[in-house]
C-alpha cells in the first residue's frame, strides 16, 4: 500500500471543516501512506505543544484514537508521533502521558489483513511498551532521562547514594524495554520501522550515557556504603556489564542500516572478558562485600583497589564522551537548519518586497482610460459619487428628489449643460439629474433656472412647468398629451 488512502483524504478534509487544526496535523502525520510521518506535521506538532492555548490532553486523545485504527500503519506511525513529541516536544505532553493511568493498550494488537502485518505488529506490541515504559519512568522520577544534564556536575553524577540505588533500576527497566524491540537488519524493510528504529536509537544513546553516568556515581561511592547499599549496587553493577552487551548488538544493527560510523559509540573493546571495565573490578566489588558479610576473603589493598577503581572509572568516563558525539552533532544540525529556515524566510520576505506593485494610478487618469482596473472597476458614476461627497454639497431633501429613490446620477458631456450653472461645481448637470431618462426631442430645451430658497432647498422660477417636464419625461399619468394640473 502507497500514498494516502481515500479514507486519509476524507478524514483530513472533515477535519479541515470542522476545524480542528491539531486534528488534520495529527491525521496527516498517521495516513496509510508506508513511509515515516512527514517532518512538516511533526514540526507543526512541537510547534503546538510549546502552545500554551492548545490542549495537551485532546492533542495525546487524538494520537490514542489513532492507535485504535485497525492498519498497522496507521497504528505504528500514530507510535512514532507520540515518540517523536516525547523527545522533542514540550515536556507538558510526556508530564501529561505519566499522569494518565492507562497509556497505550497495544499487547494484543494484530493485523490480519494487510502484507506485512503479522511482522509489524509484533514490532508495535514491542515499541508500544516502551513508551509505556518511558511515561512510567518519569512518573517515578519526574525527569527524562534521556534530557537530564550531564557530565561531572550532572544530575546522575552528583545523586546521593540512597537516591542513586534507587534511580538505577528504574533506568534499568526503561533500557530493557527499549532493546526488546529486537529488530534485526532483514525486518526494517520499510520507512515506518526504520522511523521508529532511529527514534530508539537516539534514545537510546542518551539513556545509556545516563546510565554509564549513575554507575560511575555508583563505584566511586561504593567502598564507602553500608553492607545493604553494597549489595544493591554490586548486583546494579553486574546487571550494567549485561545490558552493555545487549546495547552492543543493538548498535551492530544500527551499523548495518545505515546509521554514520560516527554516530555509534564503540562498546567493542574488552579487557579479560569484560566490557571496558576490567575484571579486576568485578572481583574488588565482590570480595569487598564479603568482608562487610563477616566471610574470610582476602581484600585487595587500599593502594591496588584505589588503581582498579581508578582505571574503571577512567574507562567508563570515555565511553560517556563517546555516547556525546551523537548529541553534539545532532544540536549541531538542528542550528544549521534553524539558520536555513531563518534565510528562507528572510530571502522570501525580500522577494515579497521586490515583486510589490507600484501605487494605482489617480482617479482622473482612471477616467481617461475608462476607469477599468483589474481590482477595481471604477466608472463615471463612482467618480461623479466621490466629487459629490468632497465638494460637501448640501443634502439635497426637497420633495423634487423624492420621486426617484433609487436614481443613479450620471455625468453628461452635453457643453451647454456643464456651462449653464458653473456656480454649483458638480452640481452642473443638475437639469439631467431632474431628467435622467431625456426624450430626444427635449435635448434642446435650455435647462430651467433655479434658485436657493431660505430652508435650503432648491426652487424653479417657473415651478409649475419644471413640474410638468419632469411628470412628462417620467411618463407619469395617462400619457405623453395629458396635462399636468397642479394642486
Amino acid at each position: 500500500m502507497s500514498g494516502q488512502s481515500i479514507t486519509d483524504r476524507i478524514a483530513a478534509a472533515q477535519h479541515s471543516m470542522t476545524g480542528s487544526a491539531i486534528s488534520k496535523a495529527v491525521c496527516k502525520a498517521t495516513t496509510h501512506e508506508v513511509s515515516g510521518p512527514k517532518k512538516k506535521h511533526l514540526d507543526y506538532l512541537i510547534h503546538c505543544t510549546n502552545e500554551m492555548n492548545v490542549s495537551i490532553p485532546q492533542l495525546a486523545d487524538t494520537l490514542f484514537e489513532r492507535t485504535a485504527n485497525s492498519s498497522w500503519v496507521v497504528v505504528f506511525k500514530a507510535l512514532i508521533t507520540t515518540h517523536h513529541l516525547m523527545m522533542y516536544g514540550n515536556e507538558r505532553l510526556i508530564q501529561y502521558l505519566a499522569s494518565r493511568n492507562s497509556l497505550f493498550n497495544l499487547n494484543n494488537f494484530l493485523d490480519k489483513g494487510a502484507l506485512q502485518g503479522y511482522d509489524m505488529s509484533t514490532f508495535i506490541r514491542r515499541y508500544s511498551r516502551y513508551l509505556n515504559e518511558k511515561a512510567m519512568s518519569y512518573r517515578l522520577v519526574a525527569v527524562d532521562f534521556t534530557k537530564m544534564k550531564r557530565g561531572i556536575d550532572g544530575v546522575m553524577r552528583s545523586m546521593n547514594t540512597e537516591k542513586l540505588i534507587k534511580t538505577l533500576p528504574i533506568i534499568q527497566n526503561q533500557l530493557d524495554a527499549l532493546l526488546d524491540f529486537q529488530a534485526n537488519p532483514n525486518e526494517l524493510t520499510n520507512g515506518v520501522i526504520n522511523s521508529a528504529f532511529m527514534l530508539l536509537f537516539k534514545d537510546s544513546i542518551r539513556l545509556f550515557a545516563a546510565y554509564n553516568e549513575g554507575v560511575i556515581n555508583l563505584l566511586e561511592k561504593y567502598f564507602d556504603m553500608k553492607k545493604n547499599q553494597c549489595k544493591d549496587a554490586l548486583d546494579i553493577y553486574k546487571k550494567f556489564l549485561y545490558r552493555m552487551t545487549k546495547l552492543s548488538e543493538f548498535l551492530k544493527v544500527a551499523e548495518q542500516v545505515g546509521i554514520d560510523q560516527g554516530d555509534i559509540p564503540d562498546l567493542s573493546q574488552k579487557t579479560k572478558g569484560s566490557y571496558i571495565a576490567p575484571s579486576s573490578l568485578l572481583e574488588a566489588l565482590e570480595q569487598h562485600l564479603a568482608s562487610l558479610e563477616g566471610k574470610k576473603t582476602k581484600e585487595l589493598n587500599a593502594d591496588t583497589r584505589a588503581s582498579t577503581l581508578s582505571s574503571a572509572v577512567s574507562s567508563l568516563s570515555t565511553t560517556g564522551m563517546s555516547f556525546s558525539r551523537m548529541d553534539e552533532k545532532e544540536k549541531q544540525q538542528a542550528l544549521e537548519e534553524e539558520q536555513a529556515r531563518l534565510q528562507a524566510l528572510k530571502d522570501q520576505r525580500l522577494k515579497e518586497m521586490g515583486m510589490q506593485t507600484p501605487p494605482s494610478a489617480s482617479p482622473s487618469s482612471q477616467s481617461i482610460s475608462g476607469g477599468i482596473n483589474n481590482n477595481n472597476h471604477i466608472t463615471h458614476t463612482e467618480l461623479f459619487t466621490s466629487t459629490l461627497s468632497a465638494n460637501s454639497v448640501p443634502n439635497l431633501n426637497s420633495d423634487l428628489f423624492d420621486l426617484q429613490p433609487a436614481f443613479i446620477p450620471t455625468v453628461q458631456s452635453n457643453p451647454s449643460i456643464s456651462t449653464a450653472n458653473s456656480a454649483w461645481g458638480g452640481f452642473d448637470a443638475l437639469g439631467d439629474l431632474l431628467k435622467p431618462t431625456m426624450p430626444a426631442h427635449a435635448a434642446q430645451l435650455p435647462p430651467p433656472q433655479m434658485a436657493i430658497h431660505h430652508g435650503g432647498k432648491l426652487l424653479a422660477n417657473d415651478l409649475d412647468s419644471s413640474l410638468a417636464n419632469l411628470v412628462g419625461n417620467l411618463q407619469f399619468g395617462g400619457g405623453p398629451g395629458q396635462e399636468f394640473v397642479p394642486l
